[in-house]
């Protein structure tokens, strides 16, 4: 068994809500007595009834820490068993919760200067719980969605734009195109692999400072198996461990 760092927890929880957002993507809702997460750090999941050995990582997207009823929420997109899985939990079932995992946007922000969220599908959950943290932080939000947006109802930025595939949500394209990252002190950007590429690649030629959360597969999240390591300029560094958050520019994307 992979032993949980002291900081963190592994809690049997109760699901309190199963929303559906669309076809593919729902919004879990679990009781959660735990430490309170920080946006960009994530649990492993896994369900009590259940057909997989491994919990599936998976961001916050919120939390309600009032002493009545804590919980914590996640956007679960379909991409497997596992998490196919997920988006069947019924309220009253629990799964199992370890964490909060990994490293937070809030520890990289600029003292001043706007600063841009950039989503992509499932990936705006992280980015909507650093939202609720900035409070009268002045920020811009860019979300792509492969059609209709969602999860963005507790988003207030000062500019949100969204951009759909297939035309049906906001502007026609990737939400990486309508990016312009010269108009901010920094972009925080998490989502499908391809459009962090493409945030990073334009930032970097922007000379704007980029940091992306990225997503591997992973059988602990605690760092102990380094079965999601990616590529840097450093070399291979733990996307659980050290990450998920990681400064773009050190990360070397697959071509």
């Amino acid at each position: 068994m992979i032993p949980i760092p002291s900081s963190k927890q592994c809690l049997l929880c109760e699901l309190l809500h199963n929303t559906a957002l669309n076809e593919t993507v729902c919004r879990l809702e679990f009781r959660w007595a735990g430490s309170i997460p920080r946006a960009g750090q994530f649990f492993m999941i896994r369900p009590e009834r259940t057909s997989v050995f491994l919990g599936r990582p998976i961001s916050a997207a919120g939390w309600n820490s009032g002493a009545s009823s804590p919980s914590v929420h996640f956007l679960i997109a379909k991409r497997g068993r596992g998490t196919e899985e997920l988006t069947r939990i019924n309220p009253g079932e629990r799964a199992e919760l370890i964490g909060p995992l990994g490293n937070a946007w809030g520890d990289l922000l600029p003292n001043e200067g706007p600063i841009a969220l950039v989503g992509g599908g499932a990936g705006v959950a992280p980015m909507t719980a650093f939202a609720g943290e900035l409070g009268d932080r002045a920020y811009d939000f860019y979300g792509g969605f492969k059609s209709a947006s969602f999860g963005l109802e507790s988003v207030h930025p000062l500019s949100l734009i969204i951009a759909g595939e297939d035309g049906s949500a906001g502007r026609r394209g990737r939400i990486s195109d309508f990016l312009e990252p010269a108009k901010y002190r920094a972009v925080y950007a998490c989502g499908p692999e391809p459009m962090l590429k493409a945030v990073a690649g334009s930032c970097n030629k922007a000379g704007v400072p980029c940091f992306v959360s990225l997503e591997r597969r992973m059988a602990c999240g605690v760092g102990a198996c380094l079965g999601c390591t990616i590529k840097t300029v450093w070399g291979s560094r733990r996307c659980c461990a050290d990450g998920p958050i990681f400064n773009a520019a050190e990360v070397i994307f697959d071509e």
